[in-house]
């Protein structure tokens, strides 16, 4: 009898490609790790995310494997998911390779169906230059959202982003407030 448990770095993955609307390509197990192919509509760009399995330090030898991949895939951008802490070498190195270093407090499941937490969503360019110029402001005058937030690293926004935050909300209906993402 088998059963199909998914590890709690492949949940994180799922969640992740769900809360961020990205498009799954292609899924490949490797030695210690899985490789999700995302196409993200947005950018029109492939990114691997790259789920490293039952390392409590995650070192330059399991980075190289995936900056290896990266290169025969041809592939600009990684996201890595896993359970255990990053060395300061592949943080350095992953900032000059464009891979995004998820943390371990990345969740495991769609926050946003927690009642306690409002829907997050980032502005496109056309609908953040519409907010700015009908409040006359500048984007660091709208009330700001660290980057570190869970909710912001969910949705994948980048400082200089403005979220729409909407509440649910028993006067008024819904409520709709803005962000600025600062690092």
């Amino acid at each position: 009898m088998s059963t199909n448990v998914l590890t709690i770095e492949e949940r994180k993955a799922e969640v992740l490609i769900k809360l961020r609307k990205y498009k799954l390509l292609d899924k490949q197990q490797y030695e210690g790790a899985y490789a999700y192919i995302v196409d993200i509509p947005q950018d029109k760009e492939h990114v691997i995310v790259w789920c490293i399995l039952g390392e409590a330090t995650v070192g330059i030898a399991a980075m190289n494997t995936l900056y290896k991949i990266m290169k025969e895939k041809e592939l600009e951008r990684a996201i890595v998911i896993t359970e255990g802490r990053y060395t300061h070498a592949v943080k350095i190195g992953a900032k000059r390779k464009n891979v995004e270093l998820l943390p371990k407090s990345f969740p495991v499941f769609n926050i946003f169906e927690h009642s306690l937490v409002p829907f997050h969503e980032i502005l496109n360019d056309k609908e953040k230059t519409e907010l700015l110029t009908e409040y006359k402001i500048q984007p660091f005058q709208i009330p700001q959202i660290k980057s570190g937030d869970p909710a912001v690293k969910v949705i994948g926004a980048k400082p200089g982003d403005v979220l729409k935050i909407t509440r649910k909300s028993i006067t008024a209906g819904k409520h709709i407030t803005y962000r600025y993402v600062v690092e």
